[in-house]
């Protein structure tokens, strides 16, 4: 990928492009049923490559079982019959062969080796542990498998077939230009990368992984910005005699606090709510709290990670440092309120992605 490149990830609404409700049942059942088989899948993957990355570790083998993980075809003293990666692409080939399409065992296989092998090391120092996976997992795919994508006749949403599913987009007001994405990819202008289908509570999502062009940013290497992520003021970021604190305890924890405790009140009124629908019924009110949290902070954060990479950006700063974080991490951590109330890592991910995208480095103190 070229250099002023970088890949982002879109989440887009589908539904199967089917009136028969029957059809639109099984279709979801069978994603479903694939989607339980990734699950068990990817902690085979796992659990497979961890063992032979450290079988040497394993002392009370005999001497004459050999150490070596590698193709025997290849490699003297190997014990293995093919490549690693192969190795547990074969493995789930013989368990699920025939109930999901290899594309996506494959495209599963070969993400969670990416990913071990980039935390392999903090394994061993005990920094990491790994990965487990759960029922939500989403489905892996190669973006060439989509055929067949056409504009709908209302020319609002588009339709594709992936693994012969028919599938319709529901864009909605489409505020951050989803449809374009769908028309460039047309009109060959735009490639999708390998991406997922996610199952979320009934609903299908895209997440389209698309190349987006890194914006172009007059920034100084001399220039550093020092920024600050507290519980007092979300963000404090100072270059040279410029100083700006952007956010406030009021406006981002009181708030998220007050919606804490109108859940905690809605609790208590659940065993009065009706329960036509049994448990799911009496909980909803308590579930669309929380989805109001769920959005209050996200929305939050996505604001104060912008303000901070424009103010870097409009001073030239072409190094963003956020000063002691790692230690304040440490500190929440010990700290029950500040865990459960304060979004650090979240805060720090929304940074780094604008930050990325802007063309500017970010290093944590």
């Amino acid at each position: 990928m070229e250099k002023n490149m970088m890949i982002v990830t879109r989440k887009i609404q589908l539904r199967i492009d089917s009136s028969d409700k029957e059809t639109v049942r099984q279709t979801i059942g069978q994603l479903y049923g694939w989607q339980s088989i990734c699950y068990r899948a990817a902690n085979m993957i796992m659990s497979h490559q961890f063992i032979q990355e450290r079988v040497k570790d394993f002392f009370y083998l005999t001497e004459d079982i050999k150490l070596k993980i590698a193709d025997v075809k290849k490699e003297e003293n190997g014990i293995l019959k093919s490549s690693r990666q192969n190795t547990t692409y074969r493995l789930l080939s013989d368990h699920f062969k025939g109930q999901i399409p290899t594309n996506i065992l494959s495209n599963l296989n070969n993400t969670l080796i990416a990913y071990f092998n980039q935390e392999k090391d903090a394994y061993w120092r005990g920094e990491k542990s790994l990965r487990n996976y759960k029922h939500n997992i989403p489905l892996p795919f190669g973006a060439e498998i989509i055929c067949r994508l056409s504009r709908t006749a209302d020319n609002r949403d588009f339709t594709f077939r992936l693994f012969q599913i028919p599938f319709k987009t529901y864009l909605g007001k489409d505020r951050s230009g989803k449809k374009k994405i769908f028309e460039r990819m047309i009109n060959g202008t735009l490639k999708l990368r390998a991406s997922q289908i996610q199952l979320d509570k009934g609903k299908i999502f895209l997440l389209a992984s698309v190349p987006v062009e890194k914006e172009q940013h007059a920034l100084d290497p001399a220039i550093i910005a020092e920024a600050s992520l507290s519980i007092e003021h979300p963000v404090t970021v100072k270059i040279g005699q410029h100083e700006r604190v952007i956010g406030n305890r009021e406006e981002f924890l009181h708030r998220r606090m007050a919606i804490k405790a109108a859940v905690n009140r809605v609790k208590k009124a659940v065993p009065f709510n009706s329960s036509g629908h049994g448990r799911k019924r009496k909980m909803k009110s308590v579930e669309d709290y929380r989805h109001m949290e769920k959005r209050y902070v996200d929305q939050k954060l996505h604001l104060y990670s912008r303000m901070l990479i424009d103010f870097c950006v409009k001073h030239g700063a072409a190094t963003l440092l956020l000063v002691n974080q790692e230690e304040k991490e440490e500190m929440a951590k010990e700290d029950p309120y500040l865990l459960q109330n304060w979004s650090y890592y979240n805060l720090k991910e929304k940074i780094n992605y604008k930050a990325e995208l802007a063309g500017i480095q970010v290093i944590t103190e």
